[in-house]
């Protein structure tokens, strides 16, 4: 990862830090001295940073609180989406989970808060991945 995302991320982390358990996910793989290939992180495509937000549930589970999965992929202000992290932001949506694009803190409380990126986010980056470009 860029430098720039590297600070985005870090900052990021310290404005959820209240409200959201992140971690950070490598994802690559590396050999070794005898050539062997190590793979680290969940897949290709999987979000920066992942975790849960614990959140009370409505009155008829009797205040019981759940995690809430969270995945959400730090981009600079100019960086690209990837067709296999969109699909898996799209996925952790679709199965109930809070997941988005943050090129700032704001946008990755607004991700935590809402349950999605900020209009401004989305078109700008995930256009593009969804037009082809």
């Amino acid at each position: 990862m860029a430098k720039a995302e590297t600070v985005i991320l870090n900052r990021i982390r310290v404005a959820l830090s209240g409200l959201a358990v992140t971690f950070r996910n490598h994802v690559g793989m590396l050999r070794d001295e005898r050539g062997q290939v190590h793979k680290f992180g969940l897949f290709k495509g999987s979000s920066d940073l992942i975790g849960w937000q614990s959140v009370t549930v409505t009155p008829d589970m009797v205040g019981q609180r759940v995690a809430v999965f969270v995945a959400i992929e730090v981009k600079t202000p100019t960086g690209r989406v990837s067709r296999e992290q969109q699909t898996f932001i799209d996925k952790v949506r679709e199965a109930g989970g809070r997941a988005g694009v943050a090129r700032s803190p704001e946008e990755a409380l607004t991700i935590i808060q809402n349950g999605m990126s900020s209009p401004e986010s989305s078109e700008a980056c995930c256009g593009a991945v969804l037009e082809g470009c």
